[in-house]
């Protein structure tokens, strides 16, 4: 299941910076490179609209760094609980 960060249409990755003190960062070449207190968002551009994906684990992490998703893609560290917030994730 996918959990996301609601925000405008588009412009989301900004968004996230300045309302929640979000930092964009290059992708990361593994999950585990990801501070423990932070959480990894991933703000994939779709055709008419952005959303604002929390990769949550290693698995989320895979889907979302496919060779074969070729949509753009801006990335993001922000606080791990912030983010677990105003996603609604749930520890299941």
């Amino acid at each position: 299941m996918g959990y996301y960060i609601q925000g405008p249409t588009t412009g989301k990755a900004q968004y996230i910076v300045n309302e929640y003190d979000g930092k964009i960062i290059p992708c990361p070449s593994k999950f585990s490179d990801i501070p423990d207190d932070k959480a990894l968002i991933s703000v994939v551009a779709n055709m008419f609209f952005e959303a604002a994906a929390y990769c949550y684990n290693d698995r989320e992490f895979v889907e979302f760094t496919s060779p074969t998703d070729y949509r753009p893609k801006t990335w993001l560290i922000m606080d791990k609980k912030l983010a677990e917030k105003l996603s609604g994730f749930s520890k299941k």
